[in-house]
């Protein structure tokens, strides 16, 4: 009872952070700049440094998680080409959007919401306390989850309605998490190699997609600064909690 308590935190921590998004999506520019931020530095502060915590702890080698973050980035990166999904030219990106893209990054971002919730049940395994700590650093940033979601699905022409309900599906994803713990362990090296993968997949988001979106009409110190912004939020939330 106490677990789902406090993974329903979690749930109206991302539903509002992508309510925010889509009630403020005619100023969609600015958000993207702020997410772009959050993804870049999540790859660096907060899922890169899991996975070495991660193999250090448990003596694994730390080149096959290298090897996934590498597989990740061109993985998506494959996509948007095979699909033509982007001209060569960096003006023309807003024409070249599919709402394809903006699903599988979505859907990217809910099963890493889901790997939230295992991270929560497994600490509660351990202890209450553990499980409390766990599940306030995710509710710290499953608010810009939420809002990430919505961003790249707008980003990317899918309809409102798609939007939602990848929302509602991100939302759910670490109570999912969090039960799948009660009935299925999961392998040390899989968390390893998928945190890379994920890792690779963020820092294309954020490098190649988001931030040349965001500049390539309405670019300005303020986006800039709003991108630096989304870095110090995701330093500051992953360094005090």
């Amino acid at each position: 009872m106490q677990v789902f308590l406090v993974v329903l935190g979690t749930f109206f921590s991302t539903l509002f952070g992508g309510l925010f998004g889509l009630y403020y999506r005619d100023r969609l520019h600015l958000i993207i700049s702020f997410t772009a931020g959050v993804l870049i530095a999540v790859s660096f502060f907060d899922v890169i440094p899991e996975i070495f915590s991660i193999a250090t702890a448990h003596n694994l080698e730390i080149t096959p998680a290298l090897i996934a973050i590498l597989a990740g980035f061109l993985t998506i990166h494959t996509l948007e080409k095979v699909a033509m999904l982007h001209a060569a030219h960096e003006s023309e990106y807003a024409e070249h959007t599919h709402p394809l893209v903006g699903l599988i990054s979505a859907s990217g971002l809910a099963f890493h919401s889901f790997l939230d919730g295992v991270g929560i049940g497994m600490g509660f395994h351990a202890s209450a306390h553990v499980g409390l700590l766990i599940a306030m650093a995710v509710m710290a940033h499953d608010f810009c989850d939420g809002l990430n979601t919505v961003s790249l699905m707008l980003l990317h022409r899918n309809t409102l309605a798609n939007a939602r309900l990848l929302l509602v599906a991100d939302a759910l994803m670490p109570m999912l998490g969090a039960a799948s713990t009660y009935l299925v362990t999961f392998p040390v090296t899989f968390l390893v190699l998928y945190l890379g993968f994920f890792a690779g997949f963020l820092l294309y988001i954020g490098a190649s997609d988001l931030l040349p979106e965001a500049h390539s009409q309405h670019s300005s110190f303020t986006m800039i600064g709003l991108t630096i912004g989304g870095v110090v939020f995701v330093f500051l939330v992953t360094r005090l909690i």
